[in-house]
């Protein structure tokens, strides 16, 4: 019973609890100017030039840490705040975002794995569920198992995701230090949302491998019964 109310308590408080440092910190930085007074889009936009990436452009998107990079329409988003605002939160998201436009043009391994998982990953979070849940209830070990390695690819794609985000905020950092973007004393900031916002995916995986062994061990449970 202990063990059940462990490994409830992971599930529930662990992705709460980085969801919230995220928010917290980014909130805080967010009311503290950059002294070059650049705005996210600036900051993205020198930063993308620098880089030889002038076929990457540069948008506003509606929503909070709704910052992303698309690689099929070669865009930067940044979300309003971000773009728009001057803040040290504001330049260390946008060049993470321009971190992953360069990951792409560089053809970084992850990321590309990544790319090459995101169907089956899709198909392995939505319907990994509905077929363990159809293995129990018609007592189908083919099905159970099918449910679980759709589950492991979507757990894959959740870990494959973690160098990709870690060696953007590398990037990032290395991107908007040497270029003078942010000043020394403004390096602890940028580093603290950003590694915020990397705690959040490192939660994310946890919880889908936790998840996953519970349903390998349910799975080899009913196999032993049988």
């Amino acid at each position: 019973m202990g063990g059940f109310l462990i490994y409830f308590a992971i599930l529930l408080i662990v992705p709460i609890w980085a969801q919230m440092r995220v928010k917290s910190t980014y909130k805080k930085y967010s009311k503290v100017s950059n002294s070059t007074g650049k705005t996210g889009a600036e900051v993205a936009r020198e930063i993308l030039d620098q880089n030889g990436l002038y076929n990457v452009q540069v948008e506003p998107v509606r929503g909070m840490l709704s910052d992303h990079y698309d690689p099929r329409s070669k865009v930067v988003r940044l979300s309003e705040d971000n773009y728009y605002g001057s803040s040290i939160a504001g330049a260390a998201v946008a060049a993470h975002e321009v971190g992953h436009a360069i990951q792409d043009a560089e053809g970084y391994a992850f990321l590309r794995f990544r790319h090459a998982l995101v169907p089956v990953a899709n198909i392995g979070s939505n319907f990994s569920f509905l077929l363990i849940l159809g293995g129990m209830l018609l007592s189908s070990m083919n099905l159970f198992l099918l449910g679980i390695i759709f589950m492991s690819v979507a757990v894959l794609f959740q870990f494959v995701t973690l160098p990709v985000e870690f060696n953007a905020s590398s990037r990032a950092m290395d991107q908007i230090v040497s270029t003078g973007l942010i000043r020394n004393n403004e390096e602890r900031g940028a580093r603290k949302v950003l590694n915020a916002a990397a705690l959040t995916y490192v939660a994310g995986a946890l919880v889908a491998l936790l998840e996953l062994a519970r349903f390998i061990f349910m799975f080899l449970g009913m196999n032993q019964d049988d």
